[in-house]
């Protein structure tokens, strides 16, 4: 859901920065192919033919609606990933505390 509401937000010219951090880091790192589970019944419908994953649909807010995709710093040094091993959609690691600062005027999500 995150994905599609960031491409979609990003696509009609809303400013997006999405927050990356502990499980959901580990699929962004280039050339590991991770296996992603499908969560409950409409999960398993949304890995048919034709409906992008949700990589893709991150990458697609970033490369077509400008979105920030921003690492957790904190994941990236306990999960020991240099930043340039993460996808080059990615901006620099940011802490927590950046990410909420900058965030202060804007509507949050979490997922």
């Amino acid at each position: 859901m995150a994905a599609m509401l960031a491409s979609v937000a990003a696509a009609t010219g809303d400013q997006v920065t999405v927050f990356f951090s502990m499980n959901a880091l580990s699929y962004f790192v280039k050339g590991r192919e991770i296996e992603v589970p499908s969560e409950g019944e409409f999960g398993r419908l949304l890995q048919t033919d034709g409906v992008p994953g949700f990589r893709q649909l991150f990458h697609q807010a970033a490369e077509l609606g400008d979105a920030s995709l921003l690492p957790c710093s904190m994941a990236v040094d306990l999960l020991k990933i240099a930043p340039e091993d993460l996808d080059p959609q990615f901006g620099p690691p940011t802490g927590l505390t950046v990410f909420l600062n900058e965030s202060e005027d804007g509507q949050l999500l979490t997922f």
